[in-house]
């Protein structure tokens, strides 16, 4: 197997490439990386089986309906991972973490508006959960870095010249409508692959291959889905991970969480309620330049009152549907 911290350029050109447009065709991207279509192929298929690499479509919450809540649940040791793993299963829940030596958890629950339904996983499911010693909830009041921006570490190997002959032709008339009932079998086929070929996408639907066409491109016209590029980031360096708890004067938040935005070690910065109200995810080669940002970068802004670190150990779930073949033991 490669070396897991070492990707060649092509590999990196892959990679930005499926950022730019997840359904972008092989022969496209083999132009644009001046490769054969069977190189692109080729690669993408050894990333799968190397890196964890998937492409997967994501509703967008707001289009979708949903509130997001990060959620941080105590364990005893010994059930810490099983827990994970039920939770990575419901269909409601992302980005399902094991953190602190394996005795947190931290995940992302997508909940209707509605109250009633608002009240099933926050609740009723998570205290009943055998292991749970504590809960708390964040609502995501605003997202800063995350969702359809992905990391920079990801997004370094295109010029602005290839990236324009990636980027989706969206010209032409305006949609008629957003997400609705009648897409979630669209997206449900598109949580487990967002790069389906369109006749798996009509067996999964129901749909004509040309209803799946004109239906994708109207939700990606106005941002109601995009597509998420999963794989294991250790491929790309970043072999220490940590979420980060801030607590910032609501005068400074915006300035601070802008900033922070940019900062190319962060994967995702968001402000929410409860005793800290920004998080964010650190991406670090070591645990030497994790110190050095929290100390030099973080440090410099004296609007962050007090920081919490937690180490990320594995993610069991990303933006996908779970289970998947590479799903279990994933890092973060």
């Amino acid at each position: 197997m490669k070396d897991i911290s070492m990707l060649d350029d092509l590999d990196r050109g892959l990679i930005h490439a499926l950022h730019i447009d997840g359904r972008a065709p092989f022969n496209k991207i083999a132009a644009v990386l001046h490769v054969s279509t069977q190189t692109v192929t080729r690669r993408y298929q050894r990333l799968r089986a190397t890196a964890g690499l998937r492409v997967v479509g994501v509703a967008d919450p707001g289009h979708a309906g949903h509130t997001r809540w990060l959620v941080r649940l105590t364990t005893t040791p010994a059930t810490g991972q099983n827990l994970a793993n039920s939770l990575a299963r419901r269909p409601d829940t992302s980005w399902v973490k094991l953190t602190s030596g394996g005795t947190e958890i931290l995940l992302v629950v997508n909940i209707p508006r509605d109250a009633a339904a608002s009240r099933s996983i926050l609740l009723q499911d998570l205290p009943l959960a055998a292991g749970i010693t504590a809960v708390s909830a964040h609502y995501v009041l605003h997202t800063y870095l995350g969702g359809p921006t992905a990391w920079r570490g990801h997004t370094t190997a295109l010029a602005e010249h290839q990236r324009k002959q990636l980027r989706p032709n969206r010209s032409g008339p305006a949609p008629r409508r957003g997400l609705a009932d009648t897409d979630a079998a669209l997206l449900a086929a598109l949580q487990l692959d967002g790069r389906a070929t369109l006749a798996q996408l009509a067996a999964a639907t129901g749909w004509s291959r040309a209803t799946v066409t004109r239906r994708l491109a109207d939700l990606q016209a106005v941002q109601a889905i995009f597509f998420d590029v999963e794989l294991d980031d250790a491929h790309f360096g970043a072999t220490t991970r940590a979420l980060l708890w801030m607590s910032v004067a609501p005068a400074h938040l915006d300035r601070v969480a802008t900033a922070l935005a940019e900062h190319d070690e962060l994967a995702f910065v968001a402000a929410t309620t409860g005793a800290t109200n920004l998080v964010a995810q650190a991406m670090c080669p070591d645990p030497e330049a994790l110190h050095h940002y929290l100390t030099h970068r973080l440090g410099a802004l004296e609007a962050i009152h007090s920081l919490q670190s937690t180490p990320v150990l594995v993610t069991v779930k990303a933006a996908g549907r779970f289970p998947h073949p590479d799903a279990a033991g994933r890092r973060p």
